[in-house]
């Protein structure tokens, strides 16, 4: 068995990639990352244009928040239940005749700002049901030591697309139009479906299950909530989601109305909080213990929320841009870390609803904070919500601090013994 001293390094990234289920997953997720963030910067870019709101804007970015919420959930009891490459696939062909509708729909000069939301609804409940299945089958493409590593390289791909997605957005929205930026993303899906055809994923023995579907969901939420590790970490990723990730979102208002920057500027705004996730996902990718992954979760919610208090500090935009990438540093690298803790103490007959309850939240509470910063920015302006949500998540680290030792040991119990139950179990 390999020591945690083993688990990290871009050694042990180069033995990751060299496994053919996860190499082939890896590169069909890559390419539709891509084309996913090419979308997400046109449909912000669009309700922005056909409404000048920043209520608008928060109302098409929560248009996952309620699918997420009542979605999430069954899918991850679904997802310990079913074949996760299939059920992602036919999540991935339903996204995909999403996007043509709105490819079709924008090239016609149809579409109004009621139909984009409501086919953003419709992509939040498709993404509800996909992301508890894309989560939990990390683990089962690679070996268990190796699951740290592979959920780093997960989040580089993520943040990668981060970068490339709307920096090509950028481009193809002021030299093509919105109707071709989500054509891309159409074609970018169908790469995604083929690479899902060709990996073979090994059935785990999961002990039986003798609960009903019910019972499946309630039983996640006391799992995950009452463990003094697991459960202080899941409670400091609720209130920091909710109270700043979603200023992304924002980024359309900021650079019009704030900035006066335009479609580029919105480009490289999300493209600079892209690059600084990069380098804290390398950054993560390099580390070779999970030992301190608790503390270091703690510390970077601190930088997260003094990065996006100085974001909203300044009008000078090159500086904007430096605040932008520290704190996207700052979120992948909590964002790695705390998935990593995760991944690692729950046992695989709880792997799928966990990860779900997990990815609900990150999904679920940047809608929500997107919708309350839009909303708010209608009578105080672009800056003040985002400032207030960066102060509560300084209280969410100033609740967390005094109890890191205890996350710590507890976390490295959970660990143990989720190891020994995958050993007995294989």
């Amino acid at each position: 068995m390999a020591s945690d001293a083993d688990q990290g390094g871009f050694k042990h990234a180069l033995r990751v990639l060299g496994i053919r289920n996860y190499r082939i997953y890896t590169i069909g997720n890559s390419i539709s990352l891509i084309g996913i963030w090419i979308q997400r910067i046109a449909v912000g870019w669009l309700a922005w244009q056909l409404t000048h709101s920043g209520f608008w804007l928060g109302m098409c970015a929560a248009g996952d928040l309620v699918p997420s919420v009542l979605i999430t959930p069954f899918a991850g009891a679904l997802a310990d239940r079913m074949d996760r490459a299939r059920l992602i696939q036919i999540s991935l062909i339903l996204g995909m005749i999403q996007a043509w509708a709105l490819a079709l729909l924008t090239f016609t000069g149809i579409i109004d700002i009621w139909m984009l939301f409501a086919l953003t609804v419709t992509l939040g409940m498709i993404n509800a049901i996909n992301q508890p299945a894309r989560l939990a089958l990390i683990p089962s493409l690679v070996d268990r030591t190796m699951v740290g590593p592979a959920v780093a390289i997960n989040s580089l791909v993520f943040n990668n697309a981060r970068f490339l997605g709307p920096a090509t957005a950028g481009i193809v929205i002021e030299q093509g139009s919105v109707a071709l930026a989500f054509t891309l993303n159409a074609l970018t899906y169908m790469c995604f479906i083929y690479a899902l055809w060709r990996i073979e994923v090994p059935d785990e023995k999961l002990p039986p299950r003798t609960s009903h579907f019910s019972r499946d969901l309630v039983e996640v939420y006391g799992y995950a909530l009452r463990d003094p590790g697991i459960g202080r970490i899941f409670i400091l990723l609720i209130v920091t989601t909710v109270g700043i990730r979603g200023f992304i979102e924002m980024f359309p208002g900021f650079a019009d109305a704030v900035f006066n920057r335009g479609p580029q500027g919105l480009a490289w705004l999300t493209a600079t909080v892209g690059l600084g996730a990069l380098v804290g996902g390398f950054y993560m990718l390099h580390r070779n213990s999970l030992q301190g992954l608790a503390t270091l979760v703690i510390r970077t919610t601190l930088i997260m929320a003094v990065a996006l208090a100085g974001f909203t500090a300044t009008s000078n935009y090159w500086l904007s841009l430096v605040c932008v990438f520290i704190g996207g540093v700052a979120m992948c690298a909590t964002g790695i870390g705390a998935q990593t803790l995760i991944q690692t103490s729950t046992t695989p007959a709880m792997r799928g609803r966990v990860m779900g309850f997990y990815g609900m939240i990150f999904r679920a509470g940047p809608s929500l904070n997107a919708l309350l910063l839009g909303a708010f920015s209608e009578h105080f302006g672009m800056r003040l919500p985002v400032f207030a949500g960066a102060l509560i998540c300084l209280a969410a680290w100033l609740w967390i601090r005094p109890h890191q030792a205890a996350i710590e040991h507890s976390l490295d119990d959970e660990a143990r013994r989720s190891a020994a139950q995958r050993l007995a179990a294989e």
